[in-house]
């Protein structure tokens, strides 16, 4: 059951020939957990061999959004009792995000409010990703002490320029312009909450994709974009380290955004910062999905047993103190050689 004592975690549900799926956690804004993901296979297994549905809505319940991403609570018990649990939950979720991406009939996403994460996993590689002027969307992984997972090391590595570096180490939300000029959305409309999905589900079941895309609106202007020259001069190369001086330079110089940025660098798991460069660099060389899935589940494996995950989701979310004492506590203290030679970078999954 339910945390919110209101059904099942995922409910499911056929409309007019389109298979809903609505994540079903409101007051933890649809963290997932590994019956959840389960939950959903069984959907898209039952509605691949029906021929009543035509297509697939992903939305999520409750008024704050689609989905937090994964339910980091219950990642970080198991971390402390049997990391191997969550590499086993990974490589799930990154198997579904695969065949997310693959599977024969149309699926919308809506992400509207918060889609973080495993979110972007579920509702990021579908055939029509749909925002809200509310939505806020992002990779948060280096604050708790792991990399951008789930695919979306692949969309950012795809996005213009640094852009994508810059989000990928800094773990910044994008805003719903930020995540159309990044590659995380195809489609702004201009509504919002639940009611919003019900207006995308209606459109999706009277006229199908055509339909839901003649909801968009013109997006607004990008905050990303606006900060690209910077970006793209600050985030050049493959060494952290060199990244922060040369962001700390262009705060001297004035530029106090470049400082916010080196500051939020900092304040990350210096040992995720360094894998997630080089993931990105990499992430940007490999053919597909599938290929960078793989390699995602290759530095998650790394990371299931390392402290700075305890602890970073500790300082998050259960003191909530903010004060990791991530280890090693600097970017000058990471041997970079061995961090990286730690990765089985051709995983499979």
């Amino acid at each position: 059951m339910s945390d919110d004592a209101a059904g099942p975690p995922v409910l499911t549900r056929v409309d007019r020939g389109v298979g809903v799926i609505t994540l079903n956690r409101p007051r933890k804004i649809n963290a997932v957990t590994t019956e959840m993901l389960g939950l959903v296979e069984q959907a898209l297994d039952g509605w691949e061999r029906d021929d009543a549905v035509e297509s697939v809505l992903l939305r999520g319940a409750g008024p704050r959004g689609f989905c937090a991403g994964g339910d980091i609570t219950a990642v970080h018990h198991d971390a402390t009792v049997d990391p191997a649990r969550n590499v086993e939950m990974w490589r799930r979720e990154y198997r579904g995000t695969l065949r997310l991406s693959l599977y024969p009939k149309p699926i919308v996403s809506w992400l509207d409010g918060l889609a973080m994460g495993a979110g972007i996993g579920l509702g990021g590689h579908v055939t029509l990703r749909v925002v809200s002027p509310r939505s806020a969307l992002g990779m948060p992984e280096t604050v708790i002490g792991l990399t951008p997972d789930a695919g979306g090391s692949f969309l950012l590595s795809r996005a213009p320029g640094q852009l994508g570096t810059h989000l990928a180490l800094t773990g910044r939300t994008m805003t719903a312009a930020d995540a159309l000029l990044i590659g995380f959305a195809d489609v702004l409309v201009p509504v919002e909450g639940e009611d919003g999905g019900d207006v995308v589900l209606d459109a999706l079941a009277t006229g199908g994709l055509e339909a839901v895309r003649a909801l968009s609106v013109a997006s607004p202007s990008s905050p990303l974009d606006a900060s690209r020259d910077w970006i793209d001069e600050g985030y050049e190369g493959d060494d952290a380290q060199a990244i922060v001086a040369r962001l700390r330079q262009m705060e001297s110089g004035g530029n106090a955004e470049a400082g916010a940025a080196a500051d939020e660098l900092e304040a990350a798991s210096p040992t995720s910062v360094v894998l997630t460069l080089a993931a990105q660099r990499r992430a940007a060389t490999l053919p597909d999905l599938a290929a960078v899935l793989g390699q995602e589940l290759g530095l998650v494996t790394a990371l299931a047993d390392a402290p700075d995950l305890v602890e970073g989701i500790r300082a998050r979310v259960v003191d909530k103190d903010r004060s990791p004492r991530w280890s090693p506590a600097t970017l000058r203290e990471v041997d970079v050689d061995a961090v990286l030679a730690a990765v089985d970078w051709q995983t499979r999954l």
